[in-house]
């Protein structure tokens, strides 16, 4: 009965907006679309071994270095809070 068209699955990845490992250094691995935002993400991987996606810093490649921190260096792809800019 009705085999309708269904709509086909899409993968969704959770992303860390939040940034909340400070002061580990992580390495972008792999930069990816994502089609249920509309924009482009990217893999990182923690120096403690964990992995997330975070959105894409324009300009950043794969290889980069990134961190979040309360100190860390101004550049692209780092977070810092609004007190310490």
């Amino acid at each position: 009965m009705g085999e309708g068209i269904l709509p086909h699955k899409r993968l969704y990845r959770k992303t860390n907006f939040r940034r909340n490992e400070k002061d580990i250094y992580s390495r972008i691995v792999t930069i990816e679309y994502d089609p249920n935002r509309n924009a482009y993400i990217c893999l990182i991987h923690y120096g403690d071994g964990e992995k997330r996606y975070i959105l894409h810093p324009r300009g950043s490649i794969i290889g980069d270095t990134i961190v979040s921190g309360t100190e860390v260096p101004i550049k692209m792809g780092n977070a810092l809070p609004l007190s310490a800019v």
